[in-house]
């Protein structure tokens, strides 16, 4: 075990004592995508003592371009993020214990999941998920690293309670590409570029060297060869409802109700029921065998096909709807299939 990590402890800020921390630090990931792949992989192979993992999602063909933690045969099996995530970080390293999720994460998820999480790191792509884990960060004084990236485009910032000021105090000031899916896509040195930053702070904070974690918000643009580095520390807001003199936790007040969500560049539409409860998907799966064109059951999800969509049923209740970006259509199907 020392040989393992001994290229790290022999740089002097980590050392065998930063080791140990690092050995018996605790971390949330939200979000297995590319951002979460890379910050999963680097962080056991840098010997993190647990990672759990939270992810909504299942691995297609598309996500191989960048999600450098799965394989075709992940996505010829339609596996849950989190379970292929949690498989092949075992296979880097059995010494580091990988907890699986497979859920979209409301406040209530996220609170019970950070109970003694010593890091929260952001692998997520939408903004109310963020909002979220910004509150639980400051209820919790729980430090988050928010990451995001579209085309060449990257941003990322570590929010430190009581140090820094909150995503919330800063929504104003986020630069606007950070907070729209790009249509254009995405290429991974810019995902490679933020999982940098977002990592190396990571292990500034497991290691507790506070001094040296990161003060600015970071962007930059790998194509275009722009980069921006921004002091934001002055912008912290005494009344903010997040982390200001009285906070309220405004994003952690979300009332569950039936959720539907437009996936980024994704041509697909989750709908979450307002209850989430365990499934029968071999029960639904020879309901559908005669009403629809192809069913396939796996442990996690169902997925089936009928005309132009395809439709993905998780254990938990929730859907993803193929082939549309037009949530009255999905909640008619969801509804003609599953209720």
């Amino acid at each position: 075990m020392n040989e393992r990590y001994s290229r790290q402890v022999i740089f002097t800020p980590i050392g065998e004592a930063g080791q140990k921390k690092i050995t018996g630090k605790h971390v949330l990931l939200v979000g297995a995508g590319a951002l979460g792949t890379g910050n999963a992989e680097a962080l056991v192979r840098a010997g993190v003592g647990k990672l759990t993992i939270v992810d909504r999602d299942y691995v297609e063909i598309s996500n191989l371009q960048r999600q450098q933690l799965y394989t075709e045969k992940d996505a010829f099996e339609r596996l849950p993020k989190a379970v292929a995530a949690k498989k092949h970080l075992k296979e880097i390293n059995s010494g580091s214990e990988a907890a699986a999720h497979i859920m979209d994460a409301g406040p209530g998820d996220l609170l019970r999941l950070s109970e003694g999480v010593d890091l929260i790191i952001d692998g997520t792509d939408n903004f109310e998920s963020r909002m979220m884990i910004n509150d639980v960060s400051m209820q919790k004084n729980i430090p988050w690293i928010y990451g995001g990236c579209a085309g060449s485009y990257g941003i990322t910032y570590t929010f430190t309670p009581g140090r820094t000021p909150c995503m919330h105090c800063l929504l104003q000031t986020l630069p606007s590409k950070a907070l729209t899916c790009d249509a254009a896509g995405i290429i991974s040195p810019a995902v490679s570029m933020v999982v940098s930053y977002q990592v190396a702070d990571a292990l500034k904070i497991l290691v507790e060297d506070w001094d040296a974690v990161r003060q600015r918000l970071t962007s930059f643009d790998v194509w275009s060869n722009e980069f921006s580095s921004v002091d934001v520390r002055g912008l912290k807001k005494a009344a903010c409802p997040s982390c200001g003199e009285k906070p309220q936790y405004p994003f952690l007040k979300y009332e569950n109700q039936m959720k539907s969500a437009v996936l980024c560049g994704r041509d697909a539409v989750q709908i979450r029921p307002s209850v989430l409860k365990p499934v029968e998907l071999e029960r639904v799966g020879s309901q559908l065998e005669h009403v629809v064109e192809k069913v396939e059951v796996n442990p996690y999800l169902l997925a089936c096909k009928t005309g132009k969509h395809r439709i993905v049923l998780f254990r938990d209740g929730r859907a993803l709807i193929h082939g549309t970006n037009d949530i009255k259509e999905a909640k008619s199907l969801y509804h003609r299939y599953f209720n």
